[in-house]
């Protein structure tokens, strides 16, 4: 796949993911606004029904004064001097222009306590209640509004309207008379402290601000007042019911993100690995070429009747046949212990090991090499516990294959020096070269299998790039650890790390 098809592909990934999120968000901003509109019109319902409710009690309550002789006895006491009045237009057509107030109350009385429960006495009953609201309502409108309202019935029927309505959350609320230009009663207490207009208490600010507010005894213009009520936890209780629905969106809105994220990761990990594969079977091919090619000369020089006469040179050429093989057979080893390596399908053979005895040994190998591009390689073994618990035969390649990566990138007389030291709990082997160093971006890739780092040509330096992939396997086997510092044009140093004792 190319470089413009995969980029397509996140394109189009990346719109309808975004996509998917907006219409997520766009979702629970709808629902949050549909929750709060539901929260809106529950409150209103309810702070009205308790308005007409305690309307009701007042009403209730003068009917009772009047059944029980309360209003005859007041309207006689208080209208002594003045026995006739003029009442309602309704009244007047029944009993004529003007009536004797006294017979008129009780008349009135007779009218609501008859028992029949027919259409027309009921209507007429009916038309008495409300009569008697009507010049009973006249003496209550003089009284406070305090006195007008039962403490405990407010606050049992706002906390039960309330309820009814799904709404449970914390709340403060508030009576507040007009004439008085403050707080009356607050969640269920008389208030005493007066306050000029405007100048509501601190603590009876957030209710005189809540958009929550009704007329009580509205039948009355002006209203002498509002019952106002505020929920601090207002927003909490509107997102309550889409804590789950939120939750689940951004719990696989990540879960989708995750995924596009891991899928462009392996695209271009495999792009790369692809690639890197065919740089492999690139340098396999060439590896391979050039010992084909001599052992396909040699043996046709063996075959030829003049060298075939000769003895010494049919040794020669055999000998350049033999040396070919192994070295092919030594290539082919490589790939085969990374498959190994690969599917962890191997086992240490542990036993004490002198680290110093490997890395002298090693040394003296890569110094045949140095030596012939006017370089050096030198051993700092400082190390007084050279001693470590390991696989002789793959600690032996792991230094073999870091010497040989320091020549191989070092092409002017190369200077390699190998140092130890004892550090807590194990061993510390550190190779500096002077070579061509690497880039930061090169470090991040070098232990990855099959790649190489590049100084021009594509086989400029001989190898598959499975040598450090190798070694740190081997680091990671032996319960190290291996790091590295590099420099463009200043060389490189791995430093490698082994415990003295496997666990």
């Amino acid at each position: 796949m190319n470089r413009k098809a995969i980029m397509a592909i996140i394109g189009l990934m990346s719109a309808a993911v975004i996509g998917v999120v907006v219409l997520q968000m766009d979702l629970i901003r709808t629902a949050v606004r549909v929750n709060e509109d539901r929260f809106e019109k529950n409150v209103y319902a309810a702070l009205n029904t308790v308005t007409q409710r305690m309307v009701d009690e007042e009403n209730q309550k003068v009917l009772n004064y009047s059944v029980n002789g309360y209003m005859k006895r007041y309207f006689q006491e208080a209208h002594r001097d003045e026995m006739q009045m003029e009442v309602s237009a309704s009244a007047r057509s029944k009993m004529g222009e003007r009536v004797n107030y006294s017979e008129w109350i009780e008349k009135l009385i007779l009218e609501f306590d008859n028992p029949c429960t027919c259409d027309e006495c009921m209507a007429r009953k009916h038309d008495t209640y409300r009569t008697l609201m009507v010049l009973s309502k006249q003496n209550t409108r003089e009284f406070p509004l305090e006195e007008r309202i039962a403490l405990q019935k407010l606050d049992q029927f706002l906390g039960r309207e309330l309820a009814n309505r799904g709404i449970d959350t914390e709340y403060s609320y508030g009576v507040y008379s007009r004439d008085k230009n403050s707080f009356i009663i607050v969640d269920g207490h008389y208030v005493v402290e007066d306050s000029q207009p405007k100048e509501v208490l601190p603590g009876y600010r957030n209710i005189f601000n809540s958009r929550y507010k009704v007329d009580l005894f509205p039948e009355s213009v002006p209203s002498p007042g509002m019952l106002m009520i505020h929920f601090p936890e207002r927003t909490s209780f509107v997102w309550r019911s889409l804590w789950l629905n939120f939750l689940g969106a951004i719990v696989f809105t990540t879960i989708i993100l995750f995924c596009f994220a891991y899928t462009i990761n392996v695209i271009f990990r495999q792009k790369k690995l692809s690639s890197m594969k065919t740089d492999f079977i690139n340098n396999m091919t060439h590896e391979f070429k050039t010992p084909i090619a001599t052992i396909s000369l040699a043996a046709d020089s063996i075959t030829s009747p003049i060298v075939a006469s000769k003895p010494d040179k049919v040794s020669r050429f055999a000998n350049i046949i033999k040396q070919e093989n192994k070295r092919m057979n030594s290539q082919v080893e490589k790939v085969l212990q990374m498959a190994l390596l690969d599917r962890r399908d191997f086992s240490l053979n542990v036993s004490e090991v002198n680290l110093h005895d490997v890395i002298q040994n090693a040394v003296e190998n890569i110094n045949l090499q140095v030596e012939k591009k006017g370089g050096i390689a030198e051993a700092h073994l400082e190390a007084e516990r050279p001693i470590i618990e390991g696989d002789a035969t793959h600690l032996s390649n792991m230094i073999n294959n870091l010497l040989d990566n320091a020549n191989k990138y070092s092409p002017d007389q190369p200077e390699i020096s190998v140092h130890t030291r004892n550090v807590p709990n194990g061993l510390e082997v550190t190779i500096r070269d002077r070579g061509i160093g690497m880039t930061k971006e090169q470090r991040k890739h070098i232990f990855d299998k099959f790649y190489r780092v590049h100084t021009g040509d594509l086989h400029d330096v001989k190898g598959f790039g499975l040598g450090l992939s190798y070694v740190r396997a081997m680091v990671t086997a032996h319960q190290g650890q291996i790091d590295v510092k590099s420099e463009l044009g200043k060389g490189s140093a791995f430093t490698l790390f082994f415990p003295f004792k496997q666990v």
